[in-house]
Protein backbone atom coordinates (compact mmCIF):
# COMPACT_ATOMS: atom_id res chain seq x y z
CA UNK A 1 0.00 0.00 0.00
CA UNK A 2 2.89 2.14 0.54
CA UNK A 3 4.15 1.51 -2.77
CA UNK A 4 1.41 2.38 -4.36
CA UNK A 5 0.43 6.07 -2.47
CA UNK A 6 4.02 6.48 -3.43
CA UNK A 7 3.33 6.03 -6.95
CA UNK A 8 -0.25 8.03 -6.79
CA UNK A 9 1.34 10.91 -4.96
CA UNK A 10 4.31 11.15 -7.78
CA UNK A 11 1.27 11.13 -10.47
CA UNK A 12 -0.24 14.10 -8.63
CA UNK A 13 -3.22 12.79 -6.41
CA UNK A 14 -3.55 13.79 -3.27
CA UNK A 15 -3.70 10.50 -0.93
CA UNK A 16 -4.74 9.18 2.83
CA UNK A 17 -3.03 5.90 3.95
CA UNK A 18 -4.73 4.49 6.96
CA UNK A 19 -5.62 1.29 8.08
CA UNK A 20 -8.14 -0.93 10.09
CA UNK A 21 -8.95 -1.70 13.23
CA UNK A 22 -7.10 1.79 13.45
CA UNK A 23 -6.64 5.06 12.06
CA UNK A 24 -7.20 7.20 14.68
CA UNK A 25 -6.21 7.87 18.53
CA UNK A 26 -9.51 5.77 19.36
CA UNK A 27 -8.80 2.98 16.95
CA UNK A 28 -5.33 2.47 17.33
CA UNK A 29 -6.41 1.71 21.35
CA UNK A 30 -9.16 -0.82 20.04
CA UNK A 31 -6.50 -2.47 17.57
CA UNK A 32 -4.04 -2.75 20.50
CA UNK A 33 -7.36 -4.91 22.71
CA UNK A 34 -8.30 -6.84 19.60
CA UNK A 35 -5.09 -8.31 18.05
CA UNK A 36 -2.85 -8.37 21.18
CA UNK A 37 -2.36 -12.36 22.04
CA UNK A 38 -3.46 -11.87 25.78
CA UNK A 39 -6.66 -10.53 24.79
CA UNK A 40 -7.31 -14.59 24.32
CA UNK A 41 -10.70 -15.01 25.66
CA UNK A 42 -12.49 -12.19 23.79
CA UNK A 43 -15.73 -13.59 21.85
CA UNK A 44 -16.82 -13.51 18.52
CA UNK A 45 -19.26 -11.16 18.78
CA UNK A 46 -17.88 -8.68 21.16
CA UNK A 47 -14.96 -8.86 18.67
CA UNK A 48 -17.11 -7.57 15.56
CA UNK A 49 -18.44 -5.37 17.71
CA UNK A 50 -15.05 -4.09 18.49
CA UNK A 51 -14.25 -4.01 14.73
CA UNK A 52 -17.19 -2.15 13.86
CA UNK A 53 -16.88 0.44 16.85
CA UNK A 54 -13.03 1.18 15.12
CA UNK A 55 -14.53 1.24 12.04
CA UNK A 56 -17.62 3.96 12.85
CA UNK A 57 -15.24 6.52 14.49
CA UNK A 58 -12.53 5.70 11.44
CA UNK A 59 -15.17 6.73 8.84
CA UNK A 60 -16.16 9.58 10.69
CA UNK A 61 -12.83 10.84 11.43
CA UNK A 62 -10.60 10.05 8.63
CA UNK A 63 -12.63 8.43 5.50
CA UNK A 64 -15.38 10.97 5.20
CA UNK A 65 -13.64 13.98 5.87
CA UNK A 66 -10.51 12.28 3.21
CA UNK A 67 -13.38 11.78 0.55
CA UNK A 68 -15.52 15.09 0.55
CA UNK A 69 -12.02 16.88 0.66
CA UNK A 70 -11.48 15.09 -3.08
CA UNK A 71 -8.50 13.08 -1.46
CA UNK A 72 -7.95 9.30 -2.69
CA UNK A 73 -8.07 6.97 0.41
CA UNK A 74 -6.08 3.89 0.97
CA UNK A 75 -6.93 2.11 3.46
CA UNK A 76 -5.77 -1.27 4.94
CA UNK A 77 -8.89 -3.64 5.50
CA UNK A 78 -12.43 -2.85 5.60
CA UNK A 79 -15.49 -4.32 5.58
CA UNK A 80 -14.82 -6.71 3.71
CA UNK A 81 -12.18 -8.20 6.61
CA UNK A 82 -14.77 -8.70 8.71
CA UNK A 83 -16.82 -10.77 6.62
CA UNK A 84 -13.97 -12.96 6.14
CA UNK A 85 -12.59 -12.75 9.35
CA UNK A 86 -15.21 -12.62 11.82
CA UNK A 87 -18.45 -13.91 9.56
CA UNK A 88 -16.18 -16.60 8.14
CA UNK A 89 -13.21 -17.46 10.50
CA UNK A 90 -15.45 -17.42 13.42
CA UNK A 91 -18.73 -19.12 11.70
CA UNK A 92 -20.69 -16.04 12.66
CA UNK A 93 -21.94 -15.91 8.69
CA UNK A 94 -22.02 -12.67 7.00
CA UNK A 95 -25.61 -11.43 8.09
CA UNK A 96 -24.71 -9.48 10.74
CA UNK A 97 -21.47 -8.10 9.43
CA UNK A 98 -23.72 -6.73 6.58
CA UNK A 99 -25.96 -5.49 8.98
CA UNK A 100 -23.70 -3.91 11.89
CA UNK A 101 -22.21 -2.43 8.52
CA UNK A 102 -25.50 -0.79 6.83
CA UNK A 103 -26.47 0.41 10.72
CA UNK A 104 -22.86 1.78 11.63
CA UNK A 105 -21.13 2.76 9.17
CA UNK A 106 -24.14 3.81 6.17
CA UNK A 107 -23.49 1.44 3.94
CA UNK A 108 -20.05 2.66 2.43
CA UNK A 109 -18.51 1.06 0.09
CA UNK A 110 -14.76 1.67 -1.23
CA UNK A 111 -14.69 2.53 -4.74
CA UNK A 112 -12.32 -0.64 -5.59
CA UNK A 113 -11.01 -3.28 -2.78
CA UNK A 114 -7.54 -5.22 -4.15
CA UNK A 115 -8.24 -8.50 -2.64
CA UNK A 116 -4.66 -10.38 -2.50
CA UNK A 117 -4.75 -14.08 -3.25
CA UNK A 118 -2.04 -16.12 -2.50
CA UNK A 119 -1.38 -19.50 -0.81
CA UNK A 120 -2.73 -19.80 3.21
CA UNK A 121 0.43 -20.97 4.70
CA UNK A 122 2.45 -18.56 2.90
CA UNK A 123 0.35 -15.55 3.97
CA UNK A 124 -0.39 -16.58 7.35
CA UNK A 125 3.97 -17.06 7.87
CA UNK A 126 4.68 -13.77 6.07
CA UNK A 127 1.83 -12.34 9.09
CA UNK A 128 3.93 -13.75 11.44
CA UNK A 129 7.13 -12.75 10.92
CA UNK A 130 5.70 -9.59 10.48
CA UNK A 131 4.08 -8.97 13.33
CA UNK A 132 6.87 -10.13 15.58
CA UNK A 133 9.13 -8.04 14.06
CA UNK A 134 6.60 -5.11 15.18
CA UNK A 135 6.24 -6.76 18.63
CA UNK A 136 7.46 -4.83 21.85
CA UNK A 137 7.13 -5.81 25.66
CA UNK A 138 4.06 -3.98 26.01
CA UNK A 139 2.24 -5.34 23.43
CA UNK A 140 2.08 -7.68 19.63
CA UNK A 141 -0.72 -8.38 17.00
CA UNK A 142 -0.30 -12.16 16.65
CA UNK A 143 -3.51 -13.15 17.72
CA UNK A 144 -5.59 -14.19 14.76
CA UNK A 145 -2.28 -15.22 13.23
CA UNK A 146 -2.47 -18.22 16.22
CA UNK A 147 -5.18 -19.51 14.51
CA UNK A 148 -4.97 -23.06 12.75
CA UNK A 149 -5.28 -23.45 9.05
CA UNK A 150 -8.62 -24.10 8.67
CA UNK A 151 -9.71 -20.96 10.11
CA UNK A 152 -7.45 -19.19 7.34
CA UNK A 153 -8.94 -21.11 4.91
CA UNK A 154 -12.43 -19.85 6.47
CA UNK A 155 -11.39 -16.89 5.85
CA UNK A 156 -9.78 -17.15 1.82
CA UNK A 157 -13.11 -18.57 0.89
CA UNK A 158 -15.05 -15.99 2.39
CA UNK A 159 -13.24 -13.63 0.47
CA UNK A 160 -13.26 -15.09 -2.23
CA UNK A 161 -17.64 -15.20 -1.99
CA UNK A 162 -17.05 -11.88 -1.69
CA UNK A 163 -15.31 -11.06 -4.86
CA UNK A 164 -17.53 -13.23 -6.86
CA UNK A 165 -20.79 -11.62 -4.95
CA UNK A 166 -19.05 -8.42 -6.23
CA UNK A 167 -17.04 -8.34 -9.10
CA UNK A 168 -17.15 -5.31 -10.48
CA UNK A 169 -15.81 -3.53 -7.44
CA UNK A 170 -13.56 -6.64 -6.19
CA UNK A 171 -10.28 -6.88 -8.09
CA UNK A 172 -8.44 -10.74 -7.24
CA UNK A 173 -4.93 -9.94 -7.54
CA UNK A 174 -2.60 -13.08 -7.83
CA UNK A 175 -0.35 -12.52 -5.24
CA UNK A 176 1.80 -15.60 -5.72
CA UNK A 177 4.92 -13.94 -7.96
CA UNK A 178 7.55 -11.62 -6.68
CA UNK A 179 6.65 -8.49 -4.76
CA UNK A 180 7.56 -5.98 -7.72
CA UNK A 181 5.32 -8.18 -9.99
CA UNK A 182 1.96 -8.13 -7.86
CA UNK A 183 2.67 -4.14 -6.72
CA UNK A 184 2.56 -3.61 -10.81
CA UNK A 185 -0.41 -5.63 -10.76
CA UNK A 186 -2.42 -3.42 -8.42
CA UNK A 187 -1.07 -0.29 -9.66
CA UNK A 188 -2.75 -0.97 -13.06
CA UNK A 189 -6.02 -2.36 -11.85
CA UNK A 190 -5.96 1.41 -9.90
CA UNK A 191 -4.86 3.89 -12.49
CA UNK A 192 -7.73 1.91 -14.60
CA UNK A 193 -10.65 2.72 -11.98
CA UNK A 194 -8.95 6.15 -11.80
CA UNK A 195 -9.19 6.68 -15.42
CA UNK A 196 -12.45 4.61 -15.50
CA UNK A 197 -14.09 6.81 -12.88
CA UNK A 198 -12.48 10.64 -14.66
CA UNK A 199 -13.78 9.77 -17.64
CA UNK A 200 -17.48 8.99 -16.41
CA UNK A 201 -17.91 12.05 -14.58
CA UNK A 202 -16.48 14.18 -17.18
CA UNK A 203 -19.48 12.69 -19.22
CA UNK A 204 -22.04 12.47 -16.72
CA UNK A 205 -20.91 16.19 -16.55
CA UNK A 206 -20.86 17.03 -20.43
CA UNK A 207 -24.52 16.16 -20.28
Amino acid sequence: MARLAENLIQQGFSVIVTREPGGTETGEKIRRLLLDTRTSSLAPMAELALMFASRAQHIHEVILPGLQAGRIVLCDRFTDSSEAYQGGGRKLGSTPVLELHRVLCGDLKPDLTILMDSDVNASVERARRRNVARSTSESDENRFERENRAFFTRVRNAYLEIAKREPERVALIDARGSPDRTHAKILETVLKKISFDTSSRKAQNAR
